[in-house]
C-alpha cells in the first residue's frame, strides 16, 4: 500500500470509528433515560465520556492526516517533563491503592463495589501506560537519554 492509500484507509476508518462513537452516546442515553439506577447510570454516563473522548482523539488523528500533522518537540517536552515525572509517581500510588483496596474485599460479597474499584484501577492502569508510552516517545526523541 501507497502512503496516500494508507492514509485514505486511515482516514476511512477513523471516520466511520466516530460514528459508531456518536452511536454509543446516543445509547448510553437512552439507557439513562429507561433507569433511575444509579449503578447503571454512573457505568453508562462513564461510557458515554470515553466515547466522547474517543471521538476528540480520533478528530486528532483526522485533522493530523487532512490538515496538519501532529508536532511535539523535544523543547516541548522537557518544559512538562518534570511534571510528567511526578504524575507517573501519582499514578503508581493510586493504583497501589486500589491493589490494596481490591485485595481487602476479595472474598467479602462487596460485589458492587468490588466491580467499581476494579473500573478504577484499571483507568488507573490506563494512565500509567500512556504516561510510560509518552515516556518511550521522549527516549524516541533522545535515543542517549
Amino acid at each position: 500500500m501507497c502512503p496516500n492509500e494508507i492514509h485514505q484507509k486511515i482516514l476511512s476508518v477513523m471516520k466511520r470509528w466516530q460514528k459508531i462513537e456518536d452511536i454509543s452516546v446516543a445509547s448510553t442515553g437512552r439507557i439513562m433515560e429507561q433507569t433511575e439506577n444509579p449503578m447503571i447510570h454512573l457505568v453508562m454516563e462513564i461510557i458515554q465520556r470515553d466515547s466522547l473522548m474517543h471521538h476528540l482523539v480520533q478528530q486528532m488523528v483526522i485533522d493530523s492526516l487532512e490538515r496538519e500533522a501532529i508536532s511535539l518537540s523535544p523543547d516541548e517536552l522537557n518544559l512538562v517533563w518534570d511534571g510528567i515525572e511526578k504524575h507517573i509517581e501519582i499514578e503508581k500510588q493510586t493504583i497501589e491503592m486500589g491493589e490494596s483496596v481490591l485485595q481487602a474485599m476479595r472474598g467479602k460479597k462487596m460485589v458492587i463495589q468490588e466491580y467499581l474499584v476494579k473500573y478504577l484501577l484499571t483507568d488507573e492502569e490506563k494512565h500509567n501506560l500512556m504516561l510510560e508510552d509518552l515516556e518511550e516517545v521522549k527516549k524516541g526523541m533522545y535515543p542517549y537519554g
